[in-house]
């Protein structure tokens, strides 16, 4: 096995005023060469948006993009046609491929949005641009794993364009869980979302995260109610 620790306090930080952003790898303005990418899992940002306030429209490529509301409400609008709101339960997907263009603003004008922006390298390139959006019912995550993103459109998750799982969970106090990993050579990146864990021997708090290689199950105790995200990707990528 092979781990990585990600500290909550490690995370760069940036604060734009209307928008707070945590960054675990490289991004913008934040930078550390020991952070670039963990196998598939390019960006994962910590984002909150003041009201009334987003991301105006800009282009991706070449791209899986998730979005996935922790509270609050997003206002989605792409260049091919899609104009959604998302919101706490939901999970939206973008494949950039050939390209597009988007926006995301807070569908609220007065409360913040919390939300993760996570970026997947696809497996393959020059696809179609598609959209993508499921709401999940919380209760069919309680002690057990929700796929919410899947290569496999019958899992009940929405669809990526890479060999990549992510399951959500809410674990409760003095329980444990379990996950068999699904593809020989992907990895395991552990995100606590909220509440405190034992993984892989180390004590995981909220926004903690682990990623793991090498690995094909991982026990998870929780020493506090917890809510996580697991993310299962290829460590190698396409050439």
């Amino acid at each position: 096995m092979k781990k990585t620790l990600y500290t909550a306090d490690s995370r760069g930080y940036a604060n734009h005023g209307w928008l707070k952003s945590h960054h675990t790898f490289s991004f913008a303005n934040y930078y550390n060469p020991e952070r670039i990418h963990f196998g598939a899992l390019r960006v994962i940002n910590d984002d909150s948006v003041a009201g009334g306030q987003g991301f105006g429209a800009h282009p991706h490529d070449n791209m899986e993009i998730i979005s996935i509301p922790l509270s609050g409400s997003l206002a989605h609008k792409d260049s091919t046609g899609n104009e959604e709101v998302i919101q706490t339960n939901d999970v939206q997907i973008m494949s950039a491929g050939t390209g597009l263009r988007h926006s995301e603003y807070n569908g609220s004008k007065t409360e913040a949005v919390n939300f993760l922006q996570i970026w997947v390298f696809p497996k393959e390139r020059n696809i179609q641009p598609r959209y993508e959006q499921k709401t999940f019912d919380p209760a069919q995550r309680v002690n057990q794993w929700q796929t919410v993103v899947s290569p496999d459109k019958d899992s009940g998750g929405v669809w990526i364009n890479q060999d990549a799982f992510f399951s959500l969970a809410t674990l409760e106090n003095g329980k444990s869980l379990s996950y068999s990993r699904k593809l020989e050579g992907n990895g395991l990146y552990l995100f606590v979302l909220e509440g405190e864990v034992k993984a892989a021997q180390e004590v995981l708090k909220r926004r903690d995260a682990v990623g793991l290689s090498e690995l094909a199950e991982l026990t998870i105790e929780a020493t506090a109610d917890a809510q996580l995200l697991l993310m299962e990707v290829p460590m190698e990528l396409p050439s």
